[in-house]
């Protein structure tokens, strides 16, 4: 896959990853849209929002998501811009590498202190994850060595 493309599964990600932090925010403040995803006793976003667990150091996890989301998105958006400079690759990697562990965070709380997983945070761990994935594939990218373009390739040789 071509580094442009990384960059744009990444940007990608982000930007669904931003949507779907949005949407659990708009779930968490209207309780009308928790049936959503309130499918059984364990896949419940009402149990996981009533909860008293859904605060991290003061802050809302669904901020912890749209924060995330949007530093991954601005990083990403300098890293295509300027796709000479190798610096947002790196930070892109170190953000997204923390997000992993804020969601395995989550995750754990999630599974074992609350016995209940919410669909939609699920979907933002996911897209998350490709987000690392995507910023794993471009700093390896960055650190393979590209073959020369092979400019007289295509030059064919009269007899």
């Amino acid at each position: 896959m071509k580094t442009s493309s990384v960059r744009s599964a990444i940007l990608l990600a982000g930007l669904i990853g931003l949507l779907v932090s949005l949407f659990a925010t708009a779930e968490f403040l209207q309780t009308s849209l928790r049936s959503f995803c309130s499918i059984s006793s364990f896949f419940s976003c009402s149990l996981v929002d009533q909860s008293g667990k859904t605060t991290t150091l003061g802050i809302p996890d669904y901020l912890w998501g749209i924060g995330g989301f949007v530093l991954i998105l601005v990083v990403a958006g300098v890293a295509e811009r300027r796709p000479e400079d190798t610096r947002p690759a790196y930070l892109l990697l170190a953000i997204t590498t923390a997000g992993v562990a804020v969601s395995l965070y989550f995750l754990y709380v999630e599974l074992v202190e609350i016995d209940a997983m919410c669909v939609v945070c699920l979907a933002a761990y996911i897209f998350g994850f490709l987000a690392w994935g995507g910023a794993i594939s471009l700093v390896g990218k960055l650190r393979t060595p590209q073959p020369p373009s092979d400019e007289g390739a295509s030059e064919t040789t009269e007899s």
